[in-house]
């Protein structure tokens, strides 16, 4: 079962071993170049679509700039 956590402040996502399943769930239109490029570097390509990444240090950092435009997850 997936716990869904969402994220409001750049503290509460922390380093670890975990997967994290991370949706895009709003659109990138309007949005700073470098969040753009943020998004794309994950993995993702449109509202919706989701990819699974490791909790390592890079992955955190890209999200905790974006966390407004995606949903996390723990995965499976």
């Amino acid at each position: 079962m997936a716990t869904d956590v969402q994220y409001t402040t750049a503290k509460d996502l922390k380093v670890s071993e975990a997967k994290l399943e991370i949706t895009q769930i709003k659109s990138t239109i309007g949005t700073k170049p470098k969040h753009r490029e943020t998004v794309r570097s994950l993995g993702l390509k449109r509202i919706g679509h989701t990819v699974v990444r490791d909790a390592d240090v890079v992955t955190v950092g890209m999200l905790n700039t974006v966390k407004h435009l995606v949903k996390v997850e723990e995965a499976k």
